[in-house]
């Protein structure tokens, strides 16, 4: 039996909820993060991952692009944040990423993968994944 008083964060992709999954894998930008001294003033590189859960509307799209969520914009907006001055910590530049993603009204969840490459020689890639909300993207369960 399911207690009503329980939130339930909502899926990236639910057909129930109106929810479409889009997407960028793998995109590989130059940074200016760390908080080690050999870090500052020199960029590295940092791969990005993102997943949004987008609420579909009524679903008809009509094929327009301003009717769903443009990955390219996404993107432009991510290299912008990437190249805005020093983030000390791959935390905060999943932060901001998220709430970039969070910007567009449509948007209700995102996953924010950020990865420094070139950090260890024995090891591919060091992060941190986040997952935020936004407001009003839970659901009652009952």
């Amino acid at each position: 039996m399911s207690n009503p008083s329980v939130i339930e964060p909502l899926k990236i992709a639910d057909a129930a909820a109106g929810l479409r999954h889009v997407f960028v894998r793998d995109l590989v930008l130059p940074c200016n993060i760390g908080v080690h001294l050999h870090e500052k003033g020199r960029t590295q590189r940092v791969r990005i991952n993102l997943d949004l859960g987008v609420w579909e509307g009524d679903g008809q799209h009509e094929d327009r692009l301003e009717n769903v969520v443009c990955y390219e914009d996404i993107v432009t907006r991510v290299r912008a944040v990437t190249s805005d001055g020093h983030v000390n910590l791959a935390e905060t530049l999943a932060e901001r990423i998220a709430s970039l993603c969070l910007q567009d009204s449509t948007c209700r969840s995102v996953r924010v993968r950020v990865e420094k490459l070139d950090v260890f020689e024995d090891a591919k890639s060091v992060g941190v994944e986040i997952e935020r909300f936004s407001s009003g993207s839970t659901r009652s369960r009952g």
